[in-house]
């Protein structure tokens, strides 16, 4: 049995910056030579980032992105090497992954399955590719794919296998939401099994608008055992020795092996002996983190890379003494540093003296700076303004939000002033039925925990003061009834059920689209289930106009859920 050295680069691109790609592309062909592999794995469209989205309409793109890899191929000599790219020819443009060996191209695999549900619309860009790839290197026969192409049970892997391959190198750019990691690694588990092959699985990192890629490359062989996982939110380089026994082709299946190009590929120039020394590599198996971990991880990786990549160094929030804006500032501390966070807090007559020291009490526990800024001045100009125009109707919303639109006009004024980017703070329970002010609270540059429920907000804040080994947030922000405050004595449970209720009821609605009577079945009552999807339906308006977040859930608004605004469909009725 006989051995080759593999190095997977957990990497984070950015989406368009071919350059800084190419030079991350180099950085770890550097750090893999010092570690002697032989083989190199990058993800899926590293040199472009994913989802380069329109960006592949501009034909200056695709022509940049096929330079950058014929200046890459150059460079990387002494290994065999696979990097994702964008190809062309005469049908149209492809999702491909290059195969360099010793300074040149000497394949392409163009991807041949493309997904097109939830955040992915890739036949909108790519044609399919028609004809698997293997390739042979130091005896061992591989498979070379793209995503989609293992995730799907009739993918080319099968064939790839018959025709000899006993690995499968995937690459990917497969994004996070809650739970997927373990559900990837039991779907490698099957593929790998079914196709009696050992799978090299390398995914990105990084975040990219309101998508997270976790990472979590994986080795796996056909047995099921975890060779090697890379960890978790964090950019790495895999390296395994990886012993597989070489198969004898199907010789039942070479009519269809006629369909896939195998590439025998030359002995290396630099062999290994000259790189000095060569550490024999450590077994690595990174843990899974637990469920409350690794959404916490996605926010903080989230916020992290939309305010660096688009060149925020500084953030703000405006920070209310509530559990929302709590859990956003530990977020934004986390990834941004306490140092590059301001927190303003907005009080008015309806504040309570509670959440004035809980917003005090929270900033000092984060080394965070606070502003206090009140609005009851500014709100009583507001209402003198309109009262000639308001003579004759009682308070009522618009008095609330007119707070919310002070608020949020005072913390964009800052960002104007400061090039601050405003962190917004509203969960997606209250997002779902619309229990947020548009151009106020919903005001903002990046919406931190736009996906995560309320109840979910609830148990990542006590995992965040368990996991600190300290009360990080203030236990009366855990504890006390949420309020608004915008009015006296108010609740959240004035206008919404209890969130336990409401977001089983969003979970089945939203995420899972059962209709009214499933809903029911459930245990709940017509009349409430009637009240939320009636809730969800009416604020579509508001949720097209809300700053982008980052997905945690398996449904997300916006890149999974397209729901029409106008629209006389009432499932509800």
């Amino acid at each position: 049995m006989s051995s080759i050295r593999i190095a997977m680069a957990q990497v984070n691109p950015t989406v368009g910056d071919l350059t800084g790609n190419a030079l991350l592309v180099t950085e770890y062909y550097k750090r893999a030579r010092e570690r002697c592999a032989e083989l190199l794995v990058f993800p899926e469209l590293v040199i472009t980032g994913y989802p380069p989205e329109d960006l592949l309409l501009k034909p200056a793109f695709i022509e940049d992105n096929l330079q950058i890899l014929r200046e890459l191929a150059g460079k990387l000599i002494g290994l065999t090497t696979v990097i994702g790219f964008i190809d062309k020819d005469e049908r149209g443009i492809y999702n491909a992954a290059a195969l360099i060996h010793d300074g040149s191209v000497v394949g392409v695999y163009h991807k041949m399955f493309l997904p097109n549900y939830g955040v992915f619309d890739e036949k909108r860009y790519f044609k399919a590719g028609t004809s698997p790839l293997n390739f042979i290197l130091k005896g061992f026969t591989m498979g070379l794919g793209v995503c989609e192409d293992i995730w799907t049970p009739e993918g080319p892997a099968h064939l790839q296998a018959e025709c000899g391959a006993s690995v499968i190198i995937n690459i990917n750019a497969s994004p996070y939401h809650m739970k997927k990691a373990a559900m990837r690694e039991e779907m490698l588990i099957e593929r790998a099994a079914a196709n009696d092959v050992t799978i090299v699985y390398n995914n990105m990192v990084g975040g990219q608008d309101e998508l997270v890629f976790d990472g979590h490359g994986l080795i796996i062989d056909s047995d099921g055992a975890v060779l090697g996982r890379a960890p978790a939110f964090e950019e790495a380089l895999l390296v395994h020795d990886l012993r597989v026994r070489e198969k004898k082709r199907d010789q039942d299946k070479d009519g269809g092996c006629n369909t896939v190009r195998t590439i025998k590929l030359s002995p290396l120039k630099q062999e290994r002996s000259e790189v000095s020394p060569c550490p024999v590599p450590a077994a690595s198996i990174a843990a899974l983190p637990g469920p409350c971990e690794e959404v916490y991880r996605a926010l903080v990786l989230g916020t992290r890379d939309y305010g660096h990549k688009n060149r925020f160094s500084h953030a703000v929030i405006a920070l209310s003494g509530g559990i929302d804006s709590a859990i956003v500032a530990v977020v934004a501390v986390e990834a941004l540093g306490s140092e590059n966070v301001t927190c303003v807090f907005l009080p008015s007559k309806y504040t309570s003296a509670e959440s004035r020291e809980d917003a005090v009490e929270l900033a000092n526990n984060l080394g965070v700076e606070l502003l206090s800024l009140p609005i009851d001045d500014i709100l009583g100009l507001y209402l003198k303004g309109l009262a000639p125009f308001f003579k004759g109707r009682g308070t009522d919303v618009t008095e609330e939000n007119l707070q919310a639109r002070i608020r949020g006009d005072i913390v964009m004024a800052l960002s104007n002033k400061f090039g601050w980017l405003v962190l917004t703070t509203g969960n997606k329970s209250e997002l779902s039925v619309g229990y947020a002010t548009l151009y106020g609270d919903m005001a903002g540059g990046f919406s931190v925990i736009k996906d995560v429920p309320k109840t979910l907000v609830y148990e990542i804040s006590e995992w965040i003061n368990k996991s600190g080994g300290s009360a990080v947030i203030p236990r009366r922000i855990i504890t006390k009834a949420p309020s608004a405050e915008l009015k006296e004595d108010q609740r959240d449970d004035d206008t919404l059920p209890p969130y336990e209720e409401l977001d089983a009821i969003l979970r089945a609605y939203v995420e899972e689209d059962r209709d009214i009577r499933e809903i029911q079945a459930m245990g709940y009552s017509e009349d409430l289930v009637k009240e939320v999807m009636a809730m969800v339906d009416k604020s579509e308006y508001k949720r097209r106009q809300a700053a982008p977040g980052i997905k945690i859930t398996p449904r997300a608004f916006g890149r999974d859920r397209r729901m029409p605004i106008t629209n006389r469909y009432k499932g509800w009725h």
